[in-house]
């Protein structure tokens, strides 16, 4: 740097272009619609308390292509193209006059509360100061971009429904939001019955799981279940499947219980637990479907649980930003065990020529 130059003002700095996955629409699947633009155009400056931020590395969810999917509506909502991705961890860039207590070059991590323009598959995006968290000290960054989306959503799953000492079952329990819920779950004191394949067993008792019923072993899960003659306080279903197990959940669901579902494979799940009365063989306990919000509290809370080694992080796979179609494609298997994170920008090369800025 030439020492007679005046310091850079970063919060002055706007990047004029950036490289990104954008897509327009999502016929026959978003990851089949998503092109490489090396030079697209950035967010707009931050205003108010928005926070204009370097992307490090992003995690995936399946809600980045699900919601797209659900239709025009929901494309016009977003705004096209866009690039997908929600959750970041990354660098504060610059900021609105309302967020000039975070410092710039801060590590921050947080998602915001549905798919944007501007999703964490671009190097830049732009977020409200209350929707993020700064980064506790010896977090890896892979795993704060891996907290948010999952994280916040296995926390709403159960803050509320559970306390201390009582039973919990989980549904999908290998996936990233069910390790983040027994973990969780574990952390408030519950005791925890896991629903797993034979392969994923292990890693249910790692993260915490007291008990794990593999449903691979059995060929009627609700049979074994009124079997096992275990009286829970709380379901948290994050598959769907079988279809029975809302309707006849009051043979293991105390009466006051609640079964709370997370994710679907389909929408109709959830619109058929939910319209189906009891009187003509829908279910007999209280129903409660989760819609993930952003709440900084708890995303404080998950990162200092995360620096405590009170709860850790599960990577399936990490991808370079050259193969996020890659990446989507394994999310969309289903076959994913844990969290998987795309680089989208270098982690060591965060100085300001690394902004496109000679100095």
């Amino acid at each position: 740097m030439n020492p007679t130059m005046p310091p850079m003002d970063m919060a002055s700095f706007q990047p004029e272009a950036m490289q990104a996955w954008l897509y327009s629409g999502t016929s026959g699947g978003l990851e089949k619609n998503l092109r490489f633009e090396p030079a697209t155009r950035a967010p707009p400056a931050p205003q108010g308390n928005e926070v204009l931020v370097r992307v490090i590395s992003a995690a995936l969810n399946p809600v980045d292509y699900k919601f797209p999917e659900m239709g025009l509506p929901a494309r016009m909502l977003i705004g096209m193209p866009a690039s997908p991705g929600m959750d970041f961890c990354g660098r504060v860039v610059a900021t609105g006059p309302l967020a000039k207590h975070l410092k710039e070059d801060q590590l921050i991590y947080g998602c915001p509360a549905r798919p944007v323009q501007f999703g964490s598959l671009g190097e830049y995006l732009s977020i409200t100061a209350d929707k993020i968290a700064v980064l506790p000290n010896g977090v890896p960054i892979d795993n704060a971009a891996s907290l948010p989306v999952a994280g916040l959503t296995a926390y709403q799953s159960l803050e509320g429904y559970v306390k201390a000492g009582e039973k919990v079952l989980i549904n999908g329990a290998s996936g990233g939001c069910g390790i983040f819920a027994i973990q969780i779950a574990k952390q408030m004191g519950c005791h925890v019955t896991t629903i797993s394949s034979t392969r994923n067993i292990e890693l249910c008792l790692r993260m915490g799981a007291d008990e794990v019923i593999d449903y691979t072993a059995h060929k009627d899960l609700v049979a074994k279940l009124q079997e096992r003659n275990v009286v829970f306080d709380c379901v948290v279903d994050h598959i769907g499947l079988p279809s029975t197990l809302y309707y006849q959940c009051h043979h293991f669901l105390k009466e006051d219980g609640t079964f709370v579902q997370v994710g679907a494979s389909s929408i109709m799940t959830f619109l058929g637990r939910l319209g189906w009365p009891s009187f003509l063989g829908g279910g007999q306990r209280k129903y409660v479907a989760v819609m993930v919000k952003t709440d900084q509290k708890q995303l404080v809370q998950l990162g200092e649980w995360l620096a405590e080694g009170k709860i850790k992080i599960q990577l399936d796979s990490v991808y370079e930003l050259h193969d996020a179609e890659k990446a989507f494609q394994k999310l969309r298997s289903g076959r994913a065990r844990g969290k998987i994170v795309v680089h989208v920008s270098d982690p060591h090369n965060q100085n300001m020529e690394s902004f496109g800025i000679g100095l």
